[in-house]
């Protein structure tokens, strides 16, 4: 808890102190162009705070659950609304998105909500760092045989494969960056508005899923995250 309290405080710093310097200067700024760029830095530095804020309140609310609620859920539902979800920010990056529903109908038992954040956190990783222009790849499958990660399940499994073509992971960073706060690329974790939270929360809705997420990536060749869920008998 001290070492979160201590993460928190300092994510929380930087942008806290960017806005009271950008605030401070614009309040004597007379040149109307460069009072819109500290208005602008403002926003982007606010959006900041409040996505971290929001993460956080995510990511505690999933601490606190524990197990999900119960009910069966079609994966190709949740996988959609996570999509939805994220279309607009990557259309503006001219980055598509290429999914199609599996043609058997397969289902998770357990809470929607968590599920659609978890993909969706996947997806704005992806598009975070893929470059314009390039395709997001998502996959759903039926595994017979589970991985050996997971240990709540000896049937079949649900994978969610979302794979990017963009800049990689190095070796070294693959072990943490289920971590809270952990970025590969702290540079360009700023200018994509990142908290360092979403892989962290995928992770979180798969144990409380009794599943597993792990990733397989090459720099400079992109990355393929897996999200595997137990498959519902109902």
């Amino acid at each position: 808890m001290i070492r979160l309290t201590r993460n928190v405080s300092h994510e929380l710093k930087t942008p806290m102190g960017a806005l009271g310097l950008l605030a401070e200067t614009l309040q004597f700024e007379k040149d109307e162009a460069v009072a819109q760029r500290l208005a602008e830095r403002i926003h982007t530095e606010a959006f900041r705070v409040n996505r971290i804020i929001e993460d956080l309140l995510d990511l505690s609310r999933l601490e606190s659950e524990g197990s999900p609620v119960r009910e069966p859920v079609p994966v190709g539902l949740f996988v959609a609304e996570a999509i939805e979800r994220i279309r607009t920010a990557a259309e503006q990056r001219d980055i598509k998105i290429s999914f199609e529903e599996p043609s058997v109908a397969l289902r998770v038992t357990g809470d929607r909500r968590q599920l659609v954040s978890a993909v969706h956190a996947l997806l704005e990783n992806a598009a975070s760092y893929s470059p314009e222009g390039s395709t997001i790849e998502v996959e759903v499958e039926r595994v017979t045989t589970p991985p050996d990660e997971l240990e709540f399940t000896d049937g079949p499994v649900v994978r969610i494969s979302v794979r990017d073509h963009g800049i990689g992971i190095p070796a070294k960073d693959l072990e943490r960056i289920f971590e809270r706060f952990y970025r590969v690329d702290p540079g360009r974790a700023r200018q994509t508005g990142g908290t360092g939270l979403g892989l962290s929360i995928v992770r979180h809705v798969a144990q409380n899923h009794g599943g597993n997420v792990s990733v397989s990536s090459r720099e400079g060749e992109g990355s393929t995250f897996l999200l595997d869920l137990p498959l519902s008998s109902t």
